[in-house]
């Protein structure tokens, strides 16, 4: 059993949803963010999302936008993201991670090697955002053949006939996009969600995880208690950028507050579904 549908299946027996913060790889530099990735599983992270900065990342807002040019300043690579990964799975062998990106740097760094180092590092899934369902075949089959999920995005825009074939041969988990825009801006509202993931369920047995606008607790328990997992990613990305100086580096409270804010998460997360 992979180690995320493992992770999932222990939520199950525990009767609570998942907590999946994001950050991405680098930013604001690789001491920093290599700190608060070690730090997420003891804040309460489940599992963990890792951003490969990009130069064009056609889904994400101001927020992220920022962040990735903060880490490609400081000298982020897709090799470097890997390393990462290596060096917290030295110390950590169970927390899911989940590398989310864009298809040309992997294009550039060639699928078939690109796989086989990801596999090496100890990464679990992938999700490649512009990686459109006709074009599969360029990652799947070397993901499969190395043990990693590839998990497919899915959107409130993605009707019903279209659903089985976007997630035909998807693994790990559905990521539903809960609004139509760009990350880091309004979340769903409860309603829509009790509307539109019985949707996704009723063609995919995998567990769904809810992003783009879930910033609170509130909304990070409301989103579990329509799904399995809440995604928070831009709302940990303002609270690391507000905590850095004029130039763009890193403060002495940058980890502390924003593992401070993964574990208010957590607590939000923990407590949905007692609380209804």
């Amino acid at each position: 059993m992979s180690r995320i549908a493992a992770r999932f299946a222990a939520l199950r027996k525990e009767g609570r949803g998942a907590l999946i913060p994001f950050l991405e790889a680098w930013d604001p530099d690789a001491d920093t963010s290599r700190a608060i990735l070690h730090g997420m599983p003891a804040a309460g992270a489940d599992l963990i999302e890792i951003g490969v900065p990009f130069t064009d990342p056609m889904a994400d807002g101001p927020t992220i936008q920022a962040a990735a040019r903060r880490a490609l300043n400081s000298g982020a690579t897709l090799g470097r993201a890997l390393d990462m990964v290596r060096a917290f799975r030295a110390e950590d062998e169970t927390t899911p991670v989940i590398l989310m990106g864009y298809l040309n740097p992997i294009l550039s760094y060639s699928p078939v090697r690109f796989c086989d180092d990801a596999a090496g590092a100890g990464v679990d899934g992938l999700i490649v955002v512009d990686l459109p369902t006709e074009e599969a075949d360029l990652l799947v089959p070397h993901a499969r053949e190395r043990g990693i999920d590839i998990i497919r995005l899915v959107a409130p825009t993605t009707d019903d006939r279209r659903l089985p074939y976007v997630l035909e041969g998807s693994s790990g988990f559905v990521y539903y996009v809960s609004i139509t825009g760009i990350t880091g801006t309004n979340t769903a509202s409860g309603k829509e969600l009790a509307c539109s993931i019985p949707r996704v369920r009723r063609v995919t047995g995998l567990p769904v995880a809810i992003g783009f606008g879930v910033r609170t607790p509130a909304q990070a328990a409301e989103a579990v208690r329509h799904a399995d997992a809440a995604v928070v990613a831009s709302a940990l990305i303002d609270t690391l950028a507000a905590s850095l100086d004029a130039a763009g580096r890193a403060g002495p409270e940058t980890v502390g507050r924003v593992l401070a804010q993964v574990r208010g998460l957590a607590a939000g997360v923990r407590s949905a579904r007692q609380q209804g």
